[in-house]
């Protein structure tokens, strides 16, 4: 009993560290004036408000940086899963000659950090007039080797019989991968749907290279405009931050009953 009490109040203190800066940067976006440094620190906001919010959408082009972040993730998001359930197919269901070669020459780029890629996908994108448009920030992105990886295990989970009784049936490979497989990995493509919108909401360094027209900034650059803007005044830049977590917060909640599911697809074959 005294174990279990230990274990629970161990992880209470972990859960406590990881909620404490959110919930503080929360409390903060809807404090006002007077708030902010009070001591001892509120557990609420003395003067609640909403101004915060209005006064942030207002000042800076929020709702830009909105649509700019949507159109990026969308895109970057699609074709990842689409390439990822492509490509993760031969790999796990195909006998071929250099397919052992092909998987390891590709799960040994996830030891490259992403930094070393910058330069040779920057002057890619110059040279196919991708500098200073949306494609240019998710093309780099969307053959994702973590995903690829994801799906090939995912596919070796699904039993040989079902594909075999599909080609019995005359399926044609395409159908096959459409109508058979793609179904039965769908939890694991809804894992790897919210690591994609994750990754592409969050980008900073990449997109603040490509674009020079500040009019195309995603949100997570224009968080930095947010701040300069807003040096003086942190409730501002507080509420900026939580507009920016709600998408992510969302997409996490309606997919969550996938997300475990997704994880462990492909770890008992």
């Amino acid at each position: 009993m005294l174990k279990k009490s230990f274990r629970f109040l161990f992880i209470l203190v972990i859960a406590a560290v990881f909620v404490a800066p959110f919930y503080w940067l929360v409390v903060t976006s809807f404090a006002g004036s007077g708030d902010l440094y009070a001591f001892p620190p509120k557990l609420l906001p003395g003067h609640f408000t909403l101004s915060n919010y209005a006064q942030v959408w207002s000042a800076v082009p929020m709702a830009r940086f909105f649509v700019n972040t949507c159109i990026i993730v969308f895109w970057g998001t699609l074709l990842t899963l689409i390439i990822s359930a492509l490509a993760g197919y031969p790999l796990a269901r195909f006998d071929f000659k250099g397919k052992k070669v092909i998987f390891f020459i590709l799960f040994a780029t996830l030891l490259l950090p992403e930094e070393a890629m910058m330069i040779v996908n920057f002057l890619t994108c110059s040279r196919l007039g991708l500098i200073n448009t949306y494609a240019g920030v998710f093309i780099p992105s969307i053959g994702s080797v973590f995903g690829i990886f994801l799906l090939r295990q995912a596919y070796l989970a699904i039993p040989q019989e079902l594909e075999d009784a599909a080609r019995i049936d005359g399926c044609s490979p395409f159908f096959l991968w459409w109508k058979i497989m793609v179904p039965l990995v769908a939890p694991t493509l809804a894992t790897l749907a919210v690591f994609s919108f994750v990754a592409y909401w969050n980008s900073f360094l990449w997109p603040l290279i490509i674009f020079k027209d500040t009019n195309l900034y995603p949100l997570s650059v224009g968080l930095t405009w947010l701040s300069g803007t807003f040096a003086t005044n942190f409730r501002l830049v507080a509420a900026g931050s939580v507009l920016a977590m709600v998408p992510t917060l969302i997409i996490f909640v309606a997919l969550q009953r996938y997300f475990t599911k997704g994880l462990t697809a492909g770890a008992i074959k």
